[in-house]
Order: structure tokens, then C-alpha cells, then sequence
């Protein structure tokens, strides 16, 4: 679907915080004021003041469209955010990765203003969350991990019921719904109640729904929980679609091995505090000691032979089964192009070289300790 059909009448006249309206009258909303992942907050917190600052604007063009600087969050003594610091760019697909109770969804409830900071700022789209919620709500799909539905509704009548409450024109409306139906898969549960619908098509349906005014930026708290693996797989294909389509999209998920594949660049935080921001790359060369090499040769005794005593290599050994070298380097020396050179030279052929990486839960595991707030 282009990025026409998700037009929604620009200048149209919105309600004030239309970006995060609830979506269910028949499920109880989420309790405002607090967090999954920390401690419920008080009524009235004497410690949620705007810092005195005359322009909390930042909107240029070189902006990041999501950042917080020096984020901090206090819920009656208790710490959830230390001072956190985030950078989004535009067009980024970033996973905010972290153990239960890490910080993750007050993060995303303070982007979305859902709740207020204790100190520090947070900016979407260059917007401030301290006195900018307005036009940040204008800007956002924010998609819960978990959220109502009206049951009784049928599909096309859900969507419909959206774009009326954001302000698109009725005659755009047809329209905009079909483009939505077409990029989540659900054409054919058109209507069909939403009821009937699996989880999976539910959470599609969600996502249709966060997409209704063409939001600039997509926050997804966990939008693949609890999901079958096909189900999982369709989300990942629509997000991968988003991205491909220019939006920016923070995503909150536990399935490490899915972010690594979609995500351009990812946050991990625990216990409120950064660990650790940036491509999966950079963020895997913070924790890689060493570098593995996988070799194949056709001599594989010569080829040991010839590595077992370089001052680069660590370790060194073959694979009968596999007519592979495994080869250990010190560091993390990314150039790697030395040992296929100095095996031709040696008239050794390779015929396979592949570099191992750490996985990102093996990243994720030696960067966190477990631990919660």
C-alpha cells in the first residue's frame, strides 16, 4: 500500500490527543499511572515538574524523531528510569530490548504521554513531552501490549469507527480502510466479527487501527506477545513493510531472534538504566572478545599446521566430518581477509570462509544480569 492511501486529510481539525485515544468502551483501559514494569505510581507524585526551560522545541529537519535526554522516572522513592538517554532516527525499525521490570513500558508511556517524567526531556518528532503532548498524540501510533477491541463490531465498521474519531473525511475513509485491510492480510475477514478473530489477526487488526492517521511514528509495546509462529511472521512482514515504506517504528518485543532480523538498531535497558544503544553490529562489537572464523580447505592438516603458531590466532583446530578449520583470533579484528591470502599462498584452497557472530541473546545474556528493579 502506498503512502497515499494512508493519507488522513492533513489540517483537518482533530480532537486534542486523538494519537492515543482508547479503543474499547467494553475492556477496562490501562490504569494511566502505572507501569508493568515498575512500581505503581501515587495520585499526586510532587515530583512530575517540567524543567524551566523557554523553547522545548527541537524540530528541524536533522532531528531524530525519537530522544530522551536524561530520562528520569521516580514512582515513591523507587527509581524506574536513571537517566536514560535514547536516539530514534527517522526511518529507523528499533527494538528497546529488556528484562521484565527493566523500564521499557514507562519509557514508552512517557514517549506517549501517558505519563509525565520526573526530570530530564523526552522529544517524537521533535515535540516535547512536557508541554507538546498535543501535537506529539497527533503524530504517534501507539499500539499497547494489551488493548480492548468492541467485540460486537465488524472489521471494516472498527476501522471505519477510527478514521471518523481522527478526522478523516468520509469520502477518504472507503478507501483508506481497503489500503489497511490489503497491508495487514485481513481483506478476507472484512466482515467478519471481531470476535471470531484469532489473537494473531487481532493484533493485526491493532496495528490497522494505529495506522488510521498516518502517524509519522509507530510505538508497538510487544506487539508480537503471546503470538503462534505464523502469527509472529505476519507481524514481522507487515513492520518489515513500514519500514520499507519510510515509517519509524520503536518496538518493545522479548523475541530477540526476530528483532535481529527486522531491526536496523537496538536499545537494551535494565533496571532503568542504558546498557547498551546502537546498530546490532556496534553493540556486538562491545562484548566480542575474540573473533571465530569457519574455514574449509583441502588440507586441512597443513592448514593448522600453518596457524597453530601466528601471533594472531588463539586457538586452532579441524573438523574431520566437516573438512572445516575452526580458527580462534584475538580481539575483535573485523578484516579477516589475511588467512584465505596466506592459505592460497601456501597452495591450500578454500573453498568456504564465514566469520561467526554472537547471536543477539548471547549479546543480550553477557550485557544484562537478570536483575529487576
Amino acid at each position: 500500500m502506498s503512502e497515499e492511501e494512508l493519507k488522513t486529510g492533513a489540517g483537518e481539525e482533530q480532537e486534542p490527543g486523538a494519537g492515543t485515544a482508547p479503543d474499547s468502551t467494553s475492556e477496562p483501559a490501562p490504569d494511566l499511572a502505572s507501569d508493568s514494569d515498575s512500581v505503581p505510581a501515587s495520585a499526586s507524585d510532587p515530583l512530575d515538574t517540567a524543567p524551566e526551560t523557554a523553547d522545548r522545541a527541537e524540530k528541524t529537519e536533522d532531528a531524530p524523531m525519537v530522544r530522551t535526554v536524561n530520562l528520569r522516572k521516580e514512582y515513591a522513592g523507587v527509581t524506574a528510569l536513571k537517566g536514560i538517554d535514547l536516539r530514534v532516527e527517522k526511518g529507523d525499525l528499533f527494538g528497546f530490548i529488556g528484562p521484565n521490570g527493566a523500564g521499557k513500558t514507562t519509557t514508552i508511556k512517557i514517549l506517549t504521554t501517558l505519563l509525565e517524567p520526573t526530570s530530564g526531556d523526552a522529544f517524537v518528532g521533535g515535540y516535547s513531552v512536557w508541554d507538546r503532548k498535543d501535537e506529539i498524540r497527533g503524530i504517534i501510533g501507539y499500539m499497547p501490549d494489551s488493548f480492548g477491541v468492541y467485540r460486537d463490531m465488524k472489521v471494516t465498521e472498527y476501522l471505519h469507527f477510527f478514521a471518523a474519531a481522527y478526522g478523516v473525511p468520509a469520502g477518504e475513509r472507503d478507501g483508506l480502510v481497503s489500503g489497511l485491510l490489503d497491508l495487514t492480510d485481513l481483506t478476507y475477514k472484512k466482515d467478519a466479527l471481531i470476535d471470531t478473530l484469532s489473537r494473531g489477526m487481532q493484533q493485526r487488526l491493532g496495528l490497522a487501527r494505529t495506522l488510521v492517521h498516518d502517524p509519522e511514528v509507530l510505538i508497538l509495546d510487544e506487539p508480537a506477545s503471546g503470538l503462534d509462529p505464523r502469527a509472529r511472521i505476519e507481524i514481522r512482514e507487515i513492520l518489515m513493510e513500514l519500514k520499507r515504506m519510510g515509517k519509524t517504528t520503536l518496538l518493545s518485543s522479548h523475541i530477540l531472534s526476530e528483532l535481529a532480523e527486522i531491526c536496523n538498531k537496538i536499545a537494551i535497558i535494565e533496571r532503568g538504566s542504558m546498557v547498551a544503544q546502537g546498530t546490532i553490529d556496534e553493540i556486538m562489537a562491545q562484548v566480542e572478545d575474540r573473533s571465530l572464523v569457519m574455514l574449509g580447505v583441502d588440507k586441512q592438516l597443513q592448514a593448522v599446521t600453518l596457524l597453530k603458531d601466528h601471533e594472531q590466532v588463539e586457538g586452532v583446530e579441524y573438523l574431520e566430518t566437516e573438512n572445516l578449520v575452526r580458527v580462534d583470533l584475538w580481539g575483535n579484528e573485523p578484516d579477516v581477509s589475511w588467512l584465505p591470502a596466506m592459505m592460497v599462498e601456501h597452495g591450500i584452497k578454500v573453498d568456504y570462509l564465514n566469520r561467526e557472530q554472537l547471536t543477539l541473546e548471547e549479546v543480550f545474556m553477557k550485557l544484562t544480569k537478570g536483575l529487576v528493579q
